[in-house]
């Protein structure tokens, strides 16, 4: 713990934490309506506790008690056009039957994240930088709306999905902490996507897009990357991004006290002051944080002091790295250092929120992992085919009652836990343990699981409510604009009106919906 020098702060400090860990008690004593929230959210301790929200985003609930505002943007293919998504009630969850409806039959990208502090620091698709994005004009790709379902206190809500090449930023921002300035910041994540690409981060950064040397930032990563810093296991780790190093300990590279984490729903915590900073986290679905690291800044040339920027950046590196994943629920950057008090007020407020996963593990409460199934398409012209793998290759068959043996086996599959992103399915071939229905070049074949990270994100893709009202929808877990669609009986993912044949817009709605029936063997 840092002595700090005069009462006066001392006295103010104690006060603080005081405040945060009454509003603690409130959070966990109270009883939350079914469309209101605690009336002391995570900003309004924070505040309490005298290091106010300077940003504050998420796409599932409103960070302060009295907000009433949009919590982010949409915008659907079809015809361009945009919503702001809000609340169900001030201080509320996310209306997310008001994205439904607009986004039904079609697909949706997130283009705004709006920022609820009132200082106007809204994510937006990020700009080229060091590294250019994958999107027109080297922007990086933006969020599809859909790909991150969950729960929270019995309400539907969507995450931000962040796929390889997806990023968000904001390079003018208002109150951010710049240079050697004090800060804190929080992310809940889900703890099960993740990959080894650099950098799935949340926090402050450059505000040109470039690697401006160390110092230069100072953002929460979450990932299982070991080029820079690393701790116990396998990973993944929560580790701060400060540029050119992600530090798990004062040391560059292995420390030994940052262990790995992978729960479903995680609490993230960065803070850093002069010559000090700190690395907390925490399950955001029951109990307290835990400190990782609390102690001087890296022992490495450049970062005593800091030279931050005040940018803000979410699912990319200070650089515009963007090879990383990761799901992002809601996150808050703080002008002035968090105590440890109003941190674990916070986590009492972000446990109370109550994240769950959707029912059943995915829409239609069908796709169990462990169970046998079989996935027919609902196109009127296809009701009686469905996927399976023939020479290796994914196709629709007409299956019935009569059919072979052989026939029956190849349209049956295994749901499997999802081999990149537990939020998300697999499937195992019935007939070929150890094989996996995944892409390649669009397509979709049976293939054997070589273990490699690009197998296991080719062959995970994530439950969505059917789009054409019907079944589900399977979105690919690496280009989660596509989805799972049979097209003159071959089985692709394909996005809505791309630019090959199979993007057709024709028909798209009801081609990637499927009906999960009983296994054919």
């Amino acid at each position: 713990m840092m002595v700090r020098s005069g009462s006066r702060h001392l006295r103010k400090t104690l006060l603080s934490a005081g405040a945060a860990v009454a509003l603690a008690a409130g959070l966990l004593a109270g009883v939350s309506t079914p469309s209101q929230a605690a009336a002391s959210l995570s900003c309004d301790v924070y505040a309490a506790g005298g290091t106010p929200c300077v940003a504050a985003h998420s796409t599932t609930r409103a960070l302060y008690g009295s907000y009433n505002g949009a919590l982010y943007q949409v915008r659907r293919s079809s015809d361009n056009a945009t919503r702001d998504i809000g609340l169900l009630s001030a201080g509320g969850y996310a209306d997310a039957a008001a994205q439904d409806s607009f986004c039904a039959g079609t697909t949706c990208l997130i283009t705004v994240i709006y920022d609820q502090s009132g200082r106007g620091n809204h994510l937006r698709q990020a700009p080229p930088g060091g590294f250019p994005g994958p999107a027109p004009g080297g922007y990086d790709n933006l969020a599809n709306a859909t790909a991150a379902p969950t729960m929270i206190n019995g309400h539907k809500a969507y995450g931000v999905y962040v796929a390889p090449g997806t990023g968000y930023r904001n390079n003018a921002t208002n109150g951010v902490a710049k240079g050697d300035q004090p800060e804190g910041m929080y992310a809940v994540f889900d703890g099960t996507h993740y990959n080894g690409g650099c950098c799935f981060d949340y926090g402050n950064a450059e505000t040109n897009g470039r690697d401006n040397g160390n110092g230069t930032m100072e953002a929460i990563y979450f990932g299982n990357i070991k080029v820079w810093g690393y701790g116990t296991g396998n990973g993944p780790w929560v580790m701060a991004d400060l540029e050119n190093g992600l530090f798990s300990g004062v040391n560059p590279g292995y420390n030994a006290n940052d262990p790995t984490v992978s729960h479903r729903y995680l609490t993230a915590i960065v803070k850093g002051e002069p010559n000090h900073w700190a690395i907390r986290a925490g399950n955001a679905q029951s109990g307290g944080l835990s400190t990782f690291y609390n102690g001087p800044r890296p022992n490495a040339p450049g970062y005593n002091p800091m030279k931050k920027e005040g940018a803000i950046i979410l699912g990319i590196g200070g650089d515009n790295s963007h090879g990383s994943a990761g799901t992002f629920y809601e996150g808050v950057m703080t002008s002035g250092y968090p105590s440890d008090a109003t941190e674990n007020a916070v986590q009492a407020g972000i446990v109370a929120a109550g994240y769950t996963t959707t029912p059943g593990g995915g829409p239609g409460g069908t796709l169990t992992p462990g169970s046998s199934i079989s996935l027919r398409a609902t196109t009127s012209c296809c009701t009686d085919r469905f996927i399976r793998h023939q020479n290796d290759r994914a196709v629709t068959s007409v299956i019935t009652s009569s059919s072979s043996s052989v026939d029956k086996n190849d349209a049956t599959w295994i749901v499997r836990t999802g081999l990149a992103a537990a939020s998300c399915v697999s499937f195992e071939s019935k007939n070929y343990p150890g094989d996996y229905l995944r892409h390649q070049n669009y397509q979709l074949y049976r293939q054997h699981n070589d273990g490699s990270a690009l197998f296991a994100a080719d062959a995970t893709f994530c439950p969505q409510t059917g789009k054409s009202g019907q079944g589900v929808s399977l979105a690919s877990a690496n280009f989660p604009d596509r989805f799972v669609r049979h097209y003159n009986n071959t089985v692709y993912i394909a996005s809505e009106g791309g630019s090959h044949d199979f993007d057709s817009a024709s028909a798209w709605a009801d081609d990637v919906s499927w009906l999960v029936d009983r296994p054919w063997a």
